[in-house]
């Protein structure tokens, strides 16, 4: 039988198969889903309807998940009955809280939309070691009586809106507390003198002022996850900047406001982000001392000088480093070059120096980083060519590279494009998955991943835009803004996975390659503020998810070409180049001849429903540069962003442990 679950509604009779027979709780609805005489398991088979009282039957049930589900209604009144049961879990569903049993020892009801005050009726839950109520809408203070609760290990009260002063003496009684999430919320905080924590979380807060002293004297020698970003820190409330925690592993300063020296975690740490912020000063070499860090993001502040060479040190981990939008200057013996050590990071994938002043040549020798996918390098000073491709120097996966704005002489590297394969990939992935760093975390007792989604800030449509998350099949080129000359190299047109090519305000001449037809992905090309002559090719009416084009300001001549996607380009994609005609200009072509045809076959004689289809996709956002959710157009200067995007999606998700820890 294959049933559709979101039409099935849980019945007397489904519950009475369940409690006869753990086969045929297998069987309901040929739904494959873990029974067994003290646990039952239904998460994600999307069954809907209220939870029927005749599950209190279930005696001897001790466990029950039926999470990302449908469900509705109040969590019904016969739970009380089931004396057994210790582990509930409710999360995304639609429940209202009703009567519980007394005996839980782990309750989750994350994402039900749940308002108003947390319930009283928790307060009865005195056994409870892990209590989940995080992505609700809960509101107003945290009840005293919660901290009543006095076997709680895990409390996680995320993505609410709560608020009030958080007295956090109260979490003193709760003597076995490990795990504490606040974030997300309106909460201010008093003095906490708790030292067993491993895991404390007050993201996006009302914190004020320096970081307190308390706060530098709490669990020590414990804590592994520590995140107080996008609060309103000014800094350190005392003189040393080495953070304390010597088991650090997970450690978020962004989006606050110090503006004192990059503080230094201990050498435990996997993950260290402070971007956003007004940290000035060097990268002091200490921070080359955490041989396990495979992420570091000090972008978006004050640093300068220059880079330290002894980065290499981390080349056995290093899967992320984004020192962009600051002032990497090298005033000292490196004058602004790039250490070549980098080279040694063969983990690498994620490379953004972006928007500072480094000044040096290309650096070819980062094509021998085998792994390497974003490499952005915009805005800086390189300079001189881009150099021959070599063997060793393939960049065999990258999928995105930003060279804008800096002073490049060269001809366009034709060797690699030539050998660039990944940007020859047009096979789209099964469903939609992003570029991202997934480090595993070893705790105390349990395994925790925390991925981070690569972001990138990159010329688009004429405009810079920030994509939070980069998806895993787009391919894109920007040369911008350079110095290149010499004609755009055929091979160009290999490179048929791209969606972005962007060439234009450079001195590039010479016709407009018909190989360009090829790229039938491509949604945004930019020729524009060059010096390319003849016509425009009419294969490139062959792309048809081209939402952005852009010829403006060369010297091409003729007619433009008609049907497609260049019915829906004005006229400011063809300003500047006084030979044009033809729609969308106001010239006409006084030429006897017809004007360049479209590729004709016996299945086309002009444009189809099914053209017109795919030219509106590519009108509005593209179908691969529009799926990236969280792009928003933006500066380079990330202060700026945090301030107009205050909701920005964190870059790493949350596993909800269940207190099933020993």
């Amino acid at each position: 039988m294959s049933p559709h679950f979101g039409t099935h509604h849980w019945s007397k009779n489904t519950i009475q198969r369940c409690q006869k027979t753990v086969q045929g709780c297998k069987m309901i609805f040929g739904t494959p889903f873990l029974a067994t005489p003290i646990g039952v398991a239904l998460s994600g088979t999307s069954f809907s309807g209220e939870l029927p009282t005749s599950i209190g039957r279930l005696g001897s049930l001790t466990a029950l998940d039926i999470s990302s589900c449908e469900f509705t209604g109040k969590i019904p009144h016969s739970l009380a009955n089931l004396t057994d049961l210790t582990h509930l879990f409710l999360s995304e569903n639609n429940f209202s809280v009703g009567t519980l049993s007394c005996q839980l020892t782990s309750f989750t009801l994350s994402k039900n939309q749940l308002s108003g005050q947390i319930p009283s009726c928790l307060m009865n839950l005195t056994h409870l070691t892990s209590l989940f109520l995080l992505e609700n809408s809960l509101e107003g203070p945290i009840p005293s009586s919660l901290f009543e609760l006095v076997n709680l290990r895990y409390l996680f009260l995320y993505s609410n809106y709560l608020n009030g002063t958080v007295e956090l003496h109260l979490l003193s009684k709760l003597k076995d507390l490990t795990d504490l999430d606040l974030s997300s919320n309106r909460f201010s905080f008093l003095n906490y003198n708790k030292n067993e924590l491993e895991w404390l979380s007050l993201f996006d807060n009302k914190i004020h002022g320096p970081i307190p002293k308390w706060m530098w004297n709490i669990s020590k020698e414990t804590l592994e996850v520590l995140d107080l970003s996008r609060n309103f820190l000014t800094g350190f409330d005392q003189h040393s900047v080495v953070l304390p925690w010597s088991r650090l592993h997970y450690v978020r300063l962004d989006s606050n406001m110090p503006q004192g020296p990059l503080p230094i975690p201990p050498p435990s740490t996997i993950q260290y982000s402070v971007s956003g912020n007004k940290l000035r000063g060097e990268i002091p070499p200490l921070l080359c001392n955490m041989a396990s860090l495979m992420l570091l993001d000090l972008s978006s502040n004050n640093l300068n000088g220059r880079i330290p060479p002894c980065l290499a040190n981390l080349s056995k981990s290093l899967l992320v480093l984004d020192l962009g939008s600051n002032d990497f200057n090298g005033e000292n013996q490196f004058q602004g070059q790039l250490p070549r050590s980098l080279a040694n990071c063969k983990m690498l994938e994620h490379l953004v120096l972006g928007n500072n002043q480094i000044d040096d040549i290309f650096p070819f020798w980062l094509g021998a980083v085998p792994h390497l996918k974003v490499l952005i390098l915009g805005y800086n000073k390189f300079h001189g060519e881009m150099g021959s491709w070599h063997t060793n120097f393939r960049f065999p996966q990258l999928c995105a590279i930003d060279l804008s704005d800096n002073e490049f002489t060269s001809d366009l590297p034709s060797e690699y494009f030539q050998n660039w394969d990944t940007m020859k990939l047009t096979n789209v992935s099964n469903g939609l998955w992003y570029l991202q760093a997934n480090t595993r975390i070893e705790m105390q007792g349990y395994t925790t991943n925390f991925p981070y989604n690569y972001s990138m800030t990159i010329t688009n449509k004429g405009m810079q835009r920030f994509y939070e998350k980069i998806p895993d099949i787009l391919k894109a080129i920007d040369f911008s803004g350079n110095n290149f000359i010499g004609q755009i190299p055929t091979y160009i047109g290999n490179l048929q996975g791209l969606h972005l090519l962007n060439l234009g305000d450079n001195n590039l001449s010479g016709p407009i390659p018909s190989s360009l037809g090829n790229l039938t992905q491509l949604e945004s090309l930019d020729l524009s503020k060059n010096k390319f002559s003849g016509e425009i090719p009419w294969q490139l009416t062959r792309m048809t998810f081209l939402g952005f084009f852009n010829v403006s300001d060369n010297h091409l001549t003729g007619p433009i070409p008609q049907g497609k996607q260049f019915a829906t380009f004005s006229n400011t994609s063809f300003d500047g180049n006084p030979g044009l005609c033809g729609t969308p200009l106001s010239r006409a072509c006084h030429s006897p001849e017809a004007p360049p045809p479209t590729p004709s076959s016996s299945k086309e004689g002009s444009v189809s429903k099914f053209d017109w289809k795919f030219a509106l996709m590519g009108y509005g956002s593209g179908i691969v540069i529009g799926i990236s959710i969280g792009y928003s157009l933006t500066s380079w200067k990330h202060e700026w962003f945090v301030k107009t995007f205050g909701n920005r999606q964190r870059k790493w998700a949350r596993i909800e442990r269940m207190g099933l820890r020993s």
